[in-house]
């Protein structure tokens, strides 16, 4: 795609051309109709003896006297099998990208560089097409043809007296050939100059490709910075686990910034095992609440503010002989000046063994 950028993409004239290819579509329908008629030399060899009877060219069975003394003959193009056959082709190509061309330019798809490379080459058959048939005859020196057949530039009713009717039919059908033809190489010369019109780039165009080779040239300069800068490489969230705060880590697949690992750093969230939690305050009183995890080397020593070496919901220590077990104090979370009040719980006396 590299040849295209110099062109243009879309058409300077797009309703223009839509116009001239449904001007195309009733003349080529006509060509195609007239080529298909005259295939397989049904009035060619016709024709030729009519304009050797008449006077105005060789006689057909020149080829058999060549052959029958032994001297070679070239058959003139504008008689030739080769011309009625090339004919038709170019009818049938001529249908064919009438039928890709229409659809796709509507969809806007048929670039004029497309369109042009199209329409010269149609430009350039037709060309060849006009001059075949506009061929000139000079085999027979004693009739010779210098220019076009006489059936293109004499009125076809002068064959009435010299040859059967059906000539004069043959004659307006191969003077309509030669008609249609020069008028779908206008055409095509119409059509191919609009295409070459749309190639060149307006200002406005030029304008709009310039800024989008800056855009595309910095999207690539910022691409190439974060590849070499791997501080600035975009974060990913990562997957939320319940206990602590999505934290973002890089897509390269590295540790999250909170936590260095094999040094003993963590998130401020967190301290190791070792040491102790950070106190969490209520939202509304602003009080400091009590731990919400017990450290592990500590949950078996004390558990809020007791006396070390006792262990939870037992009694005091063995000076006191009292049978109510000791309860840990709360503290009040309302009012943090109160001081905190021991509760007690009641458990009543075992049951008595009865006596039978």
């Amino acid at each position: 795609m590299g040849f295209f950028k110099h062109f243009a993409k879309t058409h300077r004239h797009w309703r223009l051309y839509l116009i001239l290819i449904a001007i195309e579509l009733p003349l080529t329908i006509v060509l195609l109709t007239l080529t298909g008629i005259a295939s397989h030399g049904l009035y060619r060899t016709k024709l030729w003896q009519a304009g050797y009877d008449l006077g105005f060219n060789s006689s057909p069975d020149e080829v058999i006297y060549a052959l029958a003394n032994y001297r070679s003959y070239t058959i003139p193009v504008v008689w030739s099998s080769f011309l009625t056959n090339f004919n038709l082709v170019i009818g049938v190509l001529s249908t064919f990208l009438l039928i890709v061309k229409f659809p796709v330019h509507v969809m806007r798809l048929l670039y004029p560089p497309i369109a042009v490379a199209i329409q010269g080459s149609l430009v350039a058959l037709y060309i060849v097409s006009a001059r075949y048939q506009a061929g000139s005859d000079m085999t027979d020196s004693s009739h010779p043809q210098p220019g076009p057949p006489w059936y293109i530039t004499k009125n076809c009713n002068v064959a009435k007296d010299v040859a059967i009717n059906s000539i004069v039919g043959y004659c307006e059908q191969a003077k309509s050939l030669f008609a249609v033809t020069i008028i779908l190489l206008t055409l095509y010369f119409v059509e191919f100059c609009v295409c070459v019109h749309s190639c060149f780039l307006t200002k406005e165009e030029k304008e709009s490709r310039r800024e989008q080779r800056e855009e595309k040239r910095m999207e690539k300069e910022f691409e190439e910075m974060i590849l070499k800068s791997p501080g600035m490489i975009p974060m990913t969230p990562a997957p939320r686990t319940g206990t602590f705060p999505s934290m973002m880590t890089p897509r390269t697949g590295n540790f999250p910034p909170m936590m260095t690992p094999g040094t003993g750093n963590f998130p401020p969230m967190m301290t190791p095992r070792t040491g102790t939690f950070p106190p969490m305050v209520t939202p509304r009183t602003g009080n400091t609440m009590p731990p919400l995890v017990t450290p592990r080397t500590l949950a078996f020593n004390r558990l809020d503010g007791m006396p070390s070496g006792h262990l939870p919901l037992r009694g005091p220590p063995p000076s006191n002989n009292t049978s109510t077990p000791y309860y840990p104090t709360q503290p009040d979370r309302g009012d943090s000046s109160h001081s905190p009040t021991p509760v007690q719980m009641y458990f009543p006396p075992p049951p008595k063994a009865v006596t039978k």
